[in-house]
């Protein structure tokens, strides 16, 4: 089998599970997620083939770099999640506002993880087509999360509107 067939694959292969998780999780913001998962997925496979080369180079200590900061967040935000959250079933369904940790900061830890992961799988092969699906990643992510935040005020009323005029929603400080 060529490279190009196995990717095909691997991406049809991810999609399925995407499609299959996400309505499973029957939630608006799940479908909005799915569009980022997909950019994602299609970023990295469309990549696969530049993920080590040159890989000293300043667009690939770059890339590592986005990589690692992504895998911190995610395994920092589910612990964080878990432990304080106090979540009822999954760890999407919280029963306490998380505001410690990367949390005090940024209200989204985890789909600040998904853009740097996103970021780090664009700087391994920039091209047109990868830089457009970088777009509809960060678009998708910022749906998902306003959607989130929507569902988050219901759920927590004003502590969560105070919350959110303390913090960003993705990189603290800035946006």
């Amino acid at each position: 089998m060529s490279g190009t067939t196995v990717g095909v694959i691997v991406f049809l292969l991810g999609s399925l599970g995407i499609l299959a998780l996400t309505l499973r999780l029957r939630s608006l913001h799940g479908l909005a997620r799915f569009f980022a998962f997909e950019g994602l997925l299609a970023m990295a496979v469309l990549n696969a083939p530049h993920w080590f080369e040159q890989p000293f180079s300043p667009r690939q200590l770059l890339s590592w770099a986005a990589l690692l900061l992504s895998a911190f967040l995610a395994i920092h935000g589910f612990i964080l999640l878990k432990q304080i959250g106090k979540p009822q079933g999954d760890f999407e369904h919280t029963t306490v506002l998380v505001q410690r940790g990367a949390y005090r900061y940024i209200r989204h830890p985890l789909y600040a993880s998904l853009f740097w992961l996103g970021l780090g799988a664009f700087l391994k092969g920039i091209t047109l087509l990868t830089g457009a699906l970088l777009v509809v990643v960060i678009a998708a992510l910022l749906a998902t999360a306003r959607i989130e935040e929507a569902e988050n005020i219901r759920h927590f009323g004003p502590a969560y509107e105070e919350y959110m005029r303390q913090t960003k929603r993705f990189i603290p400080y800035i946006f």
